[in-house]
């Protein structure tokens, strides 16, 4: 089968690889129907991601058909349409049983990682009684592709923030992440929502869609100034760093109000600094960390009781086969793509 790989730093390339076999009574073979790329994915050939092993299948984001299971699976039927879930997760050991499966002893990310990834025409899925959501029959796979990465990490972000009632939400970041992160929020309760981009389409599309009822721009305002303006002179209630840029982290714990939550569910290439001198008396609540994506099959029935849509974030689809360059227009930033979606005959 054609499997597109991590060669070395900077640099991918279409293989032809065996296709993959059940190793444990818990895995299942998927025939991939649709499939995505990542900026994680970009951070591995970056070298950016230290677990990542060279010459993996890359790719974690995907739906498709379950064609071969292992004996110990329960769940799952073959046939069935499945959502992806990006963690890998036992169910079993302590971090699984506290809801932690970002950090399963027996897993974590591995999908892509550490061991053979979705940009291929068939996936190894460990433990696919947790880590494949069989999606409902009114769902298209198109419906469901975002299911176990992003929108997972969108419901993440607000999650960590304890989203309440009338509670007012920044996100810094209008891409994939954040423009998830502003749907949860708005379905756990958000008032005011407020999305902060230098991207001026994310901005126009986030108010656009009504995701974000302000929207703010640091090339061209004062975020502190404008966020005062907004929140009665407080600062926000909430914020969810999603953008992982140069200073988005500095800006998340300055337009935070005293005793607000900060969530970071970013992914950075460079160390960030706590300035806990500037920050004292604040007393900010900081919550990190890779997705704890337990929520699919949640998720997936939010998107059927149209309370969620994920439909609007595929700015292009790709043959397979011509994934190389799906990977140059995704990492192009003048492409305006927020993801793609790789389609396999």
């Amino acid at each position: 089968m054609k499997a597109l790989i991590w060669k070395d730093l900077h640099k991918i390339e279409l293989v032809e690889k065996p296709q993959p076999s059940i190793q444990h009574p818990h895995d299942a073979i998927v025939k991939v129907t649709l499939s995505s790329i990542c900026t994680s994915d970009l951070h591995i050939i970056n070298g950016a991601v230290p677990n990542a092993k060279i010459g993996t299948t890359l790719g974690h984001e995907f739906v498709g058909e379950i064609v071969e299971l292992g004996e110990s699976v329960k769940n799952l039927s073959l046939g069935d349409r499945v959502s992806a879930n990006c963690e890998t997760f036992c169910g079993e050991c302590y971090f699984c049983k506290q809801g932690f499966i970002n950090n399963c002893q027996n897993g974590g990310w591995q999908l892509g990682c550490s061991i053979d990834g979705c940009q291929a025409e068939y996936v190894r899925v460990p433990f696919a009684d947790t880590g494949l959501t069989k999606i409902p029959d009114s769902l298209s796979y198109e419906n469901a592709l975002f299911v176990g990465d992003i929108l997972s990490s969108g419901y993440f972000g607000a999650e960590l923030c304890g989203v309440k009632q009338g509670d007012n939400v920044a996100v810094i970041g209008c891409g994939p992440v954040g423009i998830c992160t502003m749907q949860c929020a708005r379905a756990m309760g958000a008032g005011k929502i407020i999305g902060i981009d230098i991207n001026a389409a994310r901005l126009e599309l986030v108010k656009t869609k009504g995701y974000a009822d302000i929207t703010i721009n640091p090339k061209a305002q004062d975020v502190l100034l404008t966020l005062k303006e907004a929140t009665d002179n407080k600062g926000v209630d909430c914020v969810v760093e999603a953008a992982g840029g140069k200073d988005t982290f500095q800006t998340a714990w300055q337009i935070a109000r005293p005793n607000a939550v900060v969530a970071i569910v970013a992914m950075y290439e460079e160390n960030q600094t706590l300035p806990l001198p500037q920050m004292y008396g604040k007393n900010l609540i900081f919550k990190t960390g890779g997705v704890d994506a337990v929520h699919c099959a949640k998720l997936l029935k939010m998107i059927e009781d149209k309370k969620l849509s994920t439909d609007v974030l595929i700015s292009r689809c790709f043959d397979f086969q011509d994934i190389e360059k799906a990977y140059a227009y995704f990492a192009d930033k003048n492409s305006n793509c927020l993801k793609i979606a790789l389609k396999y005959d």
